[in-house]
């Protein structure tokens, strides 16, 4: 096999211990697990978010709030190293979400500005 090419049938194939075949098996299902938790926390955190942004809309606030915005990222940080996770990776992670949540409060002003009555989601 060349460098850089995977057999087809994936890496758990080439390992001859079976022992390690099953331990893989088992990590890669704890990461999946771990990966839908995290898509439906992501999905309940935006839904927070999108009521966060039709109130500003109602009230003409601003879609971005710099100052609770790098109050975030420093808690962030501080969890991320008590955790022993990456401080730089979790804020970046963060900026990512901000940058789409902001996205979205943008467009649901811009939205509320298009209708007559102010309503939002009506």
């Amino acid at each position: 096999m060349s460098e850089g090419t995977a057999p087809a049938t994936g890496d758990a194939a080439v390992i001859a211990d079976a022992a390690a075949r099953e331990r893989l098996r088992y990590l890669r299902g704890s990461i999946d697990n771990l990966d839908a938790a995290l898509v439906h926390l992501l999905a309940e955190r935006f839904k927070c978010t999108q009521q966060v942004g039709e109130l500003k809309a109602r009230h003409s606030l601003p879609p971005a709030d710099p100052a609770r915005e790098a109050a975030q990222i420093a808690r962030l940080r501080t969890l991320a190293e008590d955790a022993r996770l990456d401080p730089a990776f979790a804020e970046k992670f963060l900026n990512f979400i901000i940058d789409e949540v902001v996205r979205h409060h943008r467009a649901i002003a811009d939205r509320t500005l298009e209708e007559p009555d102010g309503a939002v989601g009506g």
